[in-house]
């Protein structure tokens, strides 16, 4: 009989290691935009992609090269702008921001100090839910490269690192009973995995096919 994998239920880190980002066509353009930094155009540039694609991996390792700061949404306030654009930036999920003002003040200050921007988000920028008319068009002549869901060989890329990343040893078996049969998406892929790794815990049993057909067989008779 095989040993079971135990989960510990640890909060364990995600890698954000360049060598650790999965290429695929889908994403190859993104990081060509990274490496061609400081080549960006004005100094900035935005990602766009559904949530999990890999734009936060992307800004980490735009970070590392470029020796920037990554915030989120909710740093860009007024009284925050002049402390943000003192360097390089990268602002997360910059289309959540509830200051428009606040982030056209920031990209005028960051080009005006020669300093880079890097801004995420979901949606290509002419399609960011502000009203301010100055800060649209700055937004919409800006670099913009978006990320694609995954195809098959990087979503089992994807399902692999995760199990890694948790620690769970993973037989090819059940990466590819997954991968035709959830969402192709990064998002599912993590909401999988994690969802795996709690029932073995729970089970106190190893993750297998049989586990991951019980957990899809749940959610379609819910």
């Amino acid at each position: 009989m095989a040993p079971k994998q135990l989960s510990l239920g640890l909060s364990l880190p995600t890698s954000w290691a360049r060598e650790d980002f999965l290429v695929a066509d889908g994403n190859a353009d993104a990081l060509g935009w990274i490496d061609r930094w400081p080549g960006w155009p004005n100094g900035i540039l935005v990602l766009y992609g559904p949530p999990g694609s890999g734009k936060t991996h992307l800004a980490h390792i735009w970070a590392a090269q470029a020796g920037a700061r990554i915030v989120g949404a909710e740093a860009v306030t007024a009284g925050n702008v002049d402390a943000l654009a003192q360097g390089p930036l990268c602002v997360d999920d910059a289309d959540g921001i509830a200051d428009p003002a606040a982030l056209f003040h920031l990209i005028n200050l960051i080009r005006e100090r020669g300093h880079s921007l890097l801004l995420t988000g979901s949606a290509p920028p002419a399609q960011w839910p502000y009203a301010l008319p100055d800060l649209m068009s700055r937004l919409k002549a800006m670099p913009a490269q978006g990320i694609a869901e995954p195809d098959d060989a990087l979503l089992g890329a994807v399902l692999v690192k995760l199990f890694a990343d948790r620690q769970l040893a993973v037989g090819e078996e059940v990466v590819k009973y997954l991968v035709p049969r959830i969402e192709r998406s990064f998002h599912a892929a993590r909401h999988w995995v994690a969802a795996l790794d709690a029932a073995a815990l729970a089970e106190s049993r190893a993750v297998t096919v049989a586990l991951a057909r019980k957990l899809l067989e749940q959610q379609i008779s819910a």
